[in-house]
């Protein structure tokens, strides 16, 4: 009697979440389980027992020929028949594009979207390398004159959108509401010389004062978790920003009296007036050397420890804090011994000037001798080093002076958002020279901040070994291959193996998205 015997493998899910791979085999009717390969929890271990299953059944049924060719016949085939545009670059799109959904910019019905914020993220690069980029990499094929039309419409059909997405997101992630809000502005330049109604010339914290520019408004949350953006005429000086912006955002969002946090470059009076009428709380860098000569006696006077505040009494029921910090004591004395060596240089030259009496920099330390002699006032460098380790925080806010302080040392994060968005997402220089294209690219920037926030606190909140740029980096070379079978002609695509890294980062992203 002619006994048929057919193997297969079966996987079976555990009640742990974890699957078992067997080795079953068909008799006449009749099931029986020959071997238990093993155990798994990930995609990529299944893979792997899969692979040691069916290695184990050729073994137990001498079979080494299949359809009458090889094995490695069947391999040799298949790899004969790739070329190069079956391998793609997977990664920006598994590990990026999965946040992009989980914040909710999937909501915005638009590809080319998705395209250009993810590829802000992959490779920063001109709208036309992008499309380069995108075709070679990705398979994905984006007509230039296309990008620009998109463009030309982005800031008017998305730019509400991609901040509301923002801000419901930030506010999820802080429990459902926003207790304090962080801003800060910074300028971004052009290469193009010419001015026009946004870029202008003006104060360029990137150095590039003979360049036009235009200044950038920044609002976060808690941890630096965006909120909104605006854009300002390159001209305009960023204490005038704060109000307008802040009026602006409340009114979309409707905030419901956040505490507003800044540095010392938005402490005017018309700005603490205008927040105390609008009956907001704020904690302002503060100025020490510029307050009443009454005050900064009380402040060097008083003998501080590391680590140590002391708040004085100002107008109405705003308060000056002064803290202490004996690192940041070491880095004033150091600063200033590097400022002197400096200026006592050319003292000894000989070659400074009238010109040179100014409050720039370490030139403070100068004054004149008689008519022509220039040297150095030592008086003013002992005064000076009364103040180090000192900083300065101007409240009205109900918190202590210590809770003002940890809230205020959180403006960090917008300054490395700005950091990030300049370096490593690279919005500068910008190109462009139409306005709505210019305000297209920032909504484009903001949106690539958002997700490459996300993954950064996503990363810290699971103690990764990855910092945010080299998670960003290995998902460069995740890459997926496409192939057909020899004989049945299907086609078929899988993940290539990962290395170490960037299976933490998967596996990451797949717990968390």
């Amino acid at each position: 009697m002619l006994q048929v015997v057919f193997m297969f493998i079966r996987k079976l899910r555990n009640r742990s979440g974890s699957t078992s791979l067997q080795i079953i085999s068909k008799e006449n009717g009749r099931y029986k389980v020959l071997k238990t390969v093993g155990c798994a929890t990930t995609w990529r271990e299944i893979e792997k027992l899969e692979s040691l299953a069916r290695e184990e059944i050729e073994k137990m049924t001498g079979q080494q020929k299949l359809f009458g060719f090889s094995v490695d016949d069947a391999i040799e085939k298949v790899i004969l028949n790739l070329e190069n545009s079956s391998i793609r670059t997977l990664g920006p799109e598994l590990i990026f594009g999965k946040i992009f959904n989980h914040i909710g910019f999937n909501q915005i019905q638009s590809d080319m979207f998705r395209h250009l914020v993810l590829s802000r993220l992959a490779f920063p690069l001109s709208k036309l390398k992008t499309c380069e980029y995108l075709y070679r990499y990705q398979g994905i094929t984006l007509d230039i004159d296309a990008v620009y039309r998109f463009l030309d419409k982005l800031q008017s059909q998305y730019k509400d959108m991609v901040e509301s997405i923002c801000f419901e997101h930030t506010k999820r992630i802080l429990g459902g509401s926003v207790s304090a809000v962080f801003y800060d502005m910074t300028t971004l330049y052009f290469e193009a010389s010419d001015e026009d109604d946004l870029r202008k010339i003006g104060y360029s914290k990137d150095g590039k004062h003979q360049h036009p520019q235009i200044v950038i408004g920044l609002l976060v949350g808690l941890g630096g978790l965006p909120i909104g953006y605006d854009i300002f005429e390159g001209n305009t000086y960023e204490g005038h920003t704060l109000i307008p912006f802040l009026e602006k955002m409340s009114s979309k969002f409707n905030l419901s009296k956040p505490i507003v946090i800044a540095d010392s470059g938005l402490l005017t009076t018309k700005n603490i007036l205008a927040l105390e009428k609008d009956d907001y709380e704020y904690i302002l860098g503060g100025r020490i050397k510029n307050e009443s000569e009454y005050l900064k006696k009380q402040i060097v006077e008083h003998s501080y420890l590391d680590g140590e505040c002391r708040s004085f009494a100002k107008e109405g029921k705003t308060r000056l804090i002064v803290g202490y910090s004996k690192e940041r004591a070491k880095k004033d004395a150091y600063n200033r011994e590097r400022g002197i060596k400096r200026i006592e240089r050319q003292v000894k030259s000989g070659k400074l000037t009238k010109a040179n009496l100014n409050q720039r920099g370490y030139n403070k330390f100068l004054k004149m001798s008689g008519e022509i002699n220039i040297e150095m006032d030592y008086k003013k460098v002992n005064e000076d080093a009364r103040w180090d380790g000192l900083k300065g925080y101007i409240t009205n806010s109900k918190l202590s002076d210590n809770e003002a302080i940890e809230n205020y040392k959180n403006l960090w994060h917008i300054e490395k958002g700005f950091r990030m968005s300049k370096t490593d997402l690279k919005i500068r220089p910008v190109f462009h020279h139409l306005h709505h294209r210019i305000e297209a690219h920032l909504c484009i920037a903001f949106a690539a901040y958002a997700v490459y926030k996300e993954l950064e606190r996503i990363l810290y909140q699971e103690k990764s070994s990855l910092s945010i740029k080299k998670a960003a980096e290995v998902t460069l070379n995740m890459y997926q291959i496409t192939y057909t079978l020899p004989e049945s002609k299907q086609t078929k695509s899988k993940l290539l193996k990962m290395d170490p890294q960037q299976e933490e980062l998967y596996q990451i992203v797949l717990r968390n998205f």
